[in-house]
C-alpha cells in the first residue's frame, strides 16, 4: 500500500517553514494571545496533513473544527453548525439577543432571520467561553467549501479574536475566491524540493525505479506529496518499473487512485462508503439508519477501514476530501441516487427537513412535484435565516425537479431573482434562460425582460441599463403596476449612475416616465414615496423637491431601523439601497441620514448575503467615513467591497476610493487611479464615475495649492449635474476659482450651491455655503462667515469639511496680520488633517503656521494619532463611561480584546486609567463616534 500521509513525512520531508509557523500559532495562543493562519495550496499538496500535526502538538489545548464539504455548500450555517456543536452546551450563558440568533441559525428554534454580526458575535462569545478553561485550537479544513453563510462568521470570528487564548488555522484550496479569507494572516504552502519528493517516492514504492522514470514521476508531480504517496501504489501499477502518469489534472489522477483502492473492496464495503461520502454530516448514526435500510451488513465497515480510506469513529472521518470526492463521483448515478434515497428516508424530516429534502433532490432521477414543493419550502427557510445563495440553489433544484412547464418557470423566475441577489450571475443567466424555454405569459415575459436588464445594471452598471430597465418598465405597467414601478426606480439609479454618458432615456425622461405611468398604490409603498420624490427633484428643481426628498429618505430610515418586518418590505430596502440612498443623503447635505444609512445598509445587505448590494453598500459606507477623517476603516471597506464585485463578476466601485485617494494626495498613485479609472468607465459607459473622477481631480489639485489644474477639473465635473457631489465639485470650483483670480466663475457656482445647501437646513450644508461664501466676502463680513462656518460644521460629522474651513479661515487671518488666531486655527486644521491622513491639506497648514513663526511640534494630539482605529473608538467610547462588555458588544469583539486594546492606549496616551482619558480626548467626539448603534442593530462590521 505505500506509505501513509501522516503528520511525520509531512514534519520531516521538507515542511519546516509551515511547522515552524503552525508552532508559532500554538505558542502564540499558549502565551494568552490569539493567533490566525490561512493555509493555501493545491489539492493533496499536504493542507490536512499540516492541521493533523497541528492537532497532534495542541498539547493542554481543547480542538474543535470543521471540514468544508463541496455538495453540503447549498445547505445555511451547516458547517458552523457543526463546527460549534461541541460548544453548544454554553449557548445558555450567551447574551439572550445573540443566543436567539445563533439557535434561529442553526435552526434550533423559528424566529425571524438573525442578524449575522449576532451570529458572528455568538460564536465569538462560545470561543471566548471555551477559551477560559484551557486554550482552544480551531481548525477549519477545505474552507473554500463552506457554505457561505458559515465562512463570513468565521473569517468574522478570526478577524476579532485578539486577547484570547485560541489558534485559529484555516486551509484551502489554491486557486480559489478567498474574499472572506482576504487580509488574514496567509502561508502558501508549496511543493516538496526534488530531493524530499525522491526520497518521499523511495519510500512509497518497494520496487526499484527506473531513474529516467523516477525523474518523470518527480517533475509531473511537482512536489505534491499525496501524488507521490498515492499514485504509483503497486508493481503491476508500475508495470515493471516504467509506469508513467497520464496528462490529466493532478487531483483528478488522485482521485482515479484512490477509486481504484475503493473498487477493489468488496460490494456491501462500496456500498456502505459511497453512503458514507453522500452524507456530508458524519453523523454515524444517521450512516448505519440508511445502511441497515439498504440491507449493508455491519461487517462491511472492516474492510472499509481496513483499506485506510475511511474510520468509523464517533463520526466519520475520510482520510482525505479527495478520498470522498472521487467515491461519490466515479460511482454511477443510480448508485448514488440510491444511497441519497436511504439518508433522505434514515433523516427526521422534523428536525432536519432541509437536508431532507436535499438528499430526496439528489436521489430524484426524473422531475418530482412533491420534492420540488419541498425544495421550495427550504427555500422559504434558508431565506428566514439569511441565506439568500442556499435560496437560491434550493430554487434552481425546485425548477430542475418540477414536472409542470407552467410551475417549472415560475420556480425559474424565482431562482433567477434570487441567484441575482446573491451575486450569482452565470446561474441567473441559466435559469432565465430555463424560464424562456417554457410557456411564458406576458407578464412573465416582462419579468425575464426586467430580470435580464438587471443582470446588465448589476454586472457593468452601463449606459444602455436605462434604456433596458426603462423599455421593461413600460412592458410591465399595464400587468404589474407595483412592479413597473420598481423598475422605473431601477431605471432611475441607472440612469444616475450612467450620467453624462448615457446613450439612451435620461433622468429626466425616466422620471416623466414616473409621472405618466401608474399610480402609486393606497398607502403608497417605500418604494412609490422614494420614485415620486425623485421624479419631483428632477422635473421640479432642487429647491422645490427638497420638501420630499426629506421625506422619502426619511421613510428609508425608518424601514432600515426595523430591518424590514416582512420579506417584501427587505426587497424594497435592498431596492432603495442598490439605486438611491447613495447620492440622496449627500444631495441633501444630511450627514446624519448618510451616516444611519451607511451604517445599515451595508447591516442588513450583510445579513441577508445580499453580494450584488454590498459592494454598493461597503462603497457608500466608506464614502461617509472618508468624509469623516476615517480613512483607514474607509480603504477596508474600499478593498473589502473591491474583492466581492470581482468575485461576483460585476464591475469594482471605484467611487469611494477616487476621493479618498485625492484626499490622501500621493500625487502619483491618485492620477494612477484617477485615470485608470476613467479610461475603465469611460469604456462601459458609467458617466457618474466621469464626474467623480473629475471632482477627484478638483479635491487633490486643491490640497496640492494647484489651483488652476483644481478650477479647470471642477470645471469639467460641474457639466453634469450629478445627483450627490455636484455641489462637492460646486465647493472646489469656488475655492480654485477665488485662488485663481476668478471670481465670477467663484461666484456662479456659489449661485448653484446655495440654490442646494440653503434649502436643505442642515449643518453640513449651511456651514459649507458659509465657507464658500466667506471666500468671496472681506472684512467683518468674511470673518463672521467663516465663524458661522465653522460653528455649523463642529455639530456635524463631517470632519473633513471642518477642518478645511479651519484652513481657510487661518489662511485669512494669517494674511490680515491676525497671526496667533490664525496660528489656532491652522494648528487645528494641521492636526486633524494628519490624523485623517489627508497629506495635501496638512501640508499646506504646516506651510501657513510655519508662515506664523509657529515651530510644528510632536504633541498630544499626535499621540492620540498614534491609536488604531479599533483603540480609537474603545478610547473614546471607555472615556465615555461604557464598560469592556458594553464596548465588545457594540465593537463585536471580546471584553477581554477591550481590555487588552485598553492597555495598548494607555500605554501610548501616558494614562494609567479610564478617568485620565478625559484629560487627554478632547470633549468632541470624531465625526464616525458620535453615535454607535445598539448592540442588536444592524452592524457593518461583519468581516
Amino acid at each position: 500500500m505505500g506509505v501513509p500521509a501522516g503528520d511525520s513525512q509531512v514534519g520531516l520531508l521538507g515542511r519546516g517553514r509551515e511547522t515552524a509557523a503552525l508552532a508559532r500559532v500554538l505558542a502564540t495562543a499558549r502565551a494568552g494571545s490569539s493567533a490566525v493562519l490561512v493555509l493555501r495550496g493545491e489539492a493533496g499538496i499536504g493542507k490536512t496533513a499540516l492541521l493533523d500535526y497541528a492537532a497532534g502538538r495542541a498539547v493542554g489545548f481543547r480542538t474543535v473544527g470543521v471540514a468544508g464539504i463541496e455538495s453540503e455548500m447549498e445547505l445555511p450555517f451547516a458547517s458552523l453548525h457543526q463546527f460549534c456543536a461541541p460548544m453548544l452546551g454554553r449557548l445558555q450563558e450567551l447574551p439572550e439577543p445573540q443566543r436567539d440568533a445563533l439557535s434561529v441559525a442553526f435552526g434550533l428554534r423559528r424566529g425571524e432571520a438573525p442578524n449575522r454580526s449576532l451570529v458572528g458575535l455568538a460564536v465569538l462569545g462560545l470561543l471566548a467561553g471555551a477559551a477560559e478553561a484551557q486554550p482552544l485550537a480551531c481548525h477549519v479544513d477545505d474552507a473554500q467549501w463552506l457554505d457561505e453563510g458559515s465562512l463570513q462568521v468565521l473569517a468574522f470570528v478570526a478577524r476579532r479574536l485578539m486577547a484570547e487564548p485560541v489558534a485559529f488555522v484555516f486551509a484551502l484550496r489554491e486557486p480559489d475566491n478567498d474574499r472572506e479569507l482576504a487580509g488574514l494572516p496567509e502561508l502558501a504552502v508549496e511543493g516538496l524540493s526534488e530531493p524530499d519528493s525522491r526520497a518521499l517516492l523511495a519510500a512509497a514504492v518497494r520496487v526499484p525505479l527506473d531513474p529516467l522514470v523516477r525523474d518523470r514521476i518527480v517533475a509531473e508531480a511537482h512536489g505534491n506529496p499525496m501524488a507521490l504517496l498515492h499514485l504509483p501504489r503497486s508493481p503491476g501499477e508500475l508495470a515493471g518499473g516504467f509506469w508513467l502518469p497520464g496528462r490529466r489534472p493532478l487531483a483528478h489522477c488522485i482521485e482515479n487512485t484512490f477509486h481504484q483502492h475503493f473498487r477493489s473492496l468488496p460490494q456491501e464495503s462500496r456500498r456502505l462508503l459511497l453512503t458514507a461520502a453522500a452524507e456530508p454530516t458524519g453523523d454515524v448514526s444517521l450512516l448505519w439508519r440508511a445502511a441497515g435500510l439498504q440491507k449493508i451488513p455491519v461487517a462491511a465497515a472492516a474492510p472499509a477501514e481496513a483499506s485506510e480510506l475511511v474510520e468509523f469513529g464517533t463520526k466519520v472521518r475520510f482520510h482525505h476530501p479527495l478520498m470522498r470526492s472521487a467515491i461519490y463521483r466515479k460511482t454511477s448515478a443510480p448508485d448514488r441516487r440510491a444511497a441519497h434515497r436511504a439518508l433522505a428516508e434514515a433523516t427526521d424530516p422534523r428536525l432536519d427537513p432541509d437536508r431532507r429534502a436535499w438528499h430526496r433532490a439528489h436521489a430524484a432521477a426524473r422531475p418530482d412535484e412533491s420534492v420540488a414543493a419541498d425544495l421550495e419550502c427550504s427555500a422559504g427557510r434558508a431565506q428566514g435565516r439569511g441565506g439568500v445563495a442556499a435560496a437560491a440553489s434550493f430554487l434552481r433544484r425546485a425548477a430542475e425537479l418540477t414536472p409542470d412547464p407552467a410551475r417549472r418557470v415560475a420556480r425559474a423566475l424565482a431562482a433567477a431573482q434570487a441567484q441575482i441577489d446573491a451575486g450569482g450571475a452565470d446561474q441567473a443567466d441559466n435559469m432565465l434562460a430555463a424560464a424562456e424555454a417554457g410557456p411564458l405569459d406576458d407578464l412573465q415575459h416582462a419579468r425575464v425582460e426586467r430580470l435580464r436588464a438587471r443582470l446588465v445594471f448589476d454586472q457593468v452598471r452601463g449606459s444602455d441599463a436605462p434604456r433596458l430597465l426603462l423599455d421593461a418598465a413600460h412592458r410591465l405597467a399595464p400587468l404589474d403596476a407595483a412592479l413597473a414601478r420598481d423598475t422605473l426606480l431601477e431605471a432611475f439609479g441607472a440612469a444616475i449612475f450612467a450620467g453624462r454618458l448615457s446613450e439612451g432615456p435620461g433622468q429626466r425622461e425616466v422620471a416623466e416616465a414616473a409621472r405618466a405611468g401608474p399610480p402609486p398604490p393606497t398607502p403608497p409603498r417605500m418604494v412609490d414615496i422614494l420614485l415620486d420624490s425623485m421624479a419631483d427633484r428632477i422635473i421640479d428643481g432642487s429647491a422645490a423637491g427638497v420638501g420630499a426628498l426629506r421625506r422619502a429618505l426619511h421613510l428609508v430610515r425608518q424601514e432600515q431601523r426595523s430591518g424590514g418586518a416582512t420579506e417584501a418590505e427587505r426587497h424594497w430596502l435592498w431596492l432603495a439601497f442598490r439605486v438611491t440612498p447613495e447620492p440622496l443623503a449627500p444631495e441633501l447635505w444630511d450627514d446624519d441620514a448618510w451616516y444611519e444609512l451607511a451604517t445599515g445598509a451595508v447591516g442588513i445587505a450583510r445579513e441577508a448575503g445580499a453580494l450584488v448590494v454590498l459592494p454598493m453598500a461597503l462603497t457608500y459606507q466608506a464614502g461617509f467615513l472618508v468624509h469623516a477623517g476615517d480613512f483607514d476603516t474607509a480603504a477596508a471597506l474600499i478593498d473589502e467591497a473591491t474583492a466581492i464585485s470581482q468575485a461576483a463578476g460585476g464591475a469594482p466601485m471605484m467611487y469611494s476610493s477616487l476621493v479618498l485617494g485625492a484626499l490622501r494626495a500621493r500625487e502619483s498613485p491618485a492620477r494612477h487611479l484617477i485615470d485608470t479609472t476613467v479610461d475603465e468607465v469611460s469604456a462601459r459607459g458609467e458617466g457618474r464615475a466621469l464626474s467623480l473622477a473629475e471632482y477627484a481631480n478638483a479635491l487633490l489639485y486643491n490640497g496640492l495649492g494647484r489651483y488652476d489644474a483644481a478650477l479647470a477639473a471642477a470645471t469639467r465635473a460641474c457639466e453634469y449635474e450629478d445627483l450627490g457631489f455636484f455641489g462637492w465639485a460646486l465647493v472646489e470650483l469656488i475655492e480654485a476659482a477665488v485662488r485663481s483670480g476668478q471670481p465670477e466663475a467663484a461666484a456662479a457656482a456659489l449661485d448653484k450651491l446655495t440654490e442646494r445647501t440653503h434649502p436643505s437646513g442642515t449643518e453640513w450644508g449651511l456651514g459649507v455655503e458659509a465657507c464658500s461664501r466667506a471666500l468671496l466676502s472681506d472684512g467683518k463680513a468674511a470673518d463672521a462667515l467663516y465663524q458661522e462656518a465653522i460653528g455649523h460644521l463642529e455639530r456635524c460629522r463631517i470632519a473633513v469639511h471642518l477642518a478645511r474651513a479651519r484652513l481657510l479661515y487661518g489662511e485669512w487671518l494669517r494674511r490680515r496680520k491676525r497671526r496667533r488666531e490664525g496660528g489656532v486655527q491652522l494648528r487645528s486644521a494641521f492636526e486633524a488633517f494628519s490624523r485623517f491622513g489627508a497629506e495635501g491639506f496638512a501640508e499646506r497648514a504646516r506651510r501657513e503656521l510655519q508662515a506664523t513663526g509657529e515651530t510644528v511640534r510632536r504633541g498630544t494630539a499626535d499621540a492620540v494619532t498614534e491609536l488604531t482605529s479599533q483603540e480609537s473608538q474603545i478610547a473614546w467610547l471607555a472615556r465615555d463611561g461604557y464598560t469592556n462588555s458594553e464596548i465588545a458588544a457594540q465593537l463585536f469583539i471580546s471584553p477581554r480584546t477591550v481590555e487588552w486594546h485598553l492597555g495598548n492606549v494607555f500605554a501610548k496616551l501616558g494614562v494609567s486609567s479610564r478617568r485620565h482619558l478625559r484629560s487627554v480626548l478632547c470633549p468632541a467626539k470624531p465625526a464616525t463616534q458620535m453615535a454607535f448603534p445598539a448592540a442588536d442593530a444592524p452592524e457593518s462590521a461583519v468581516r
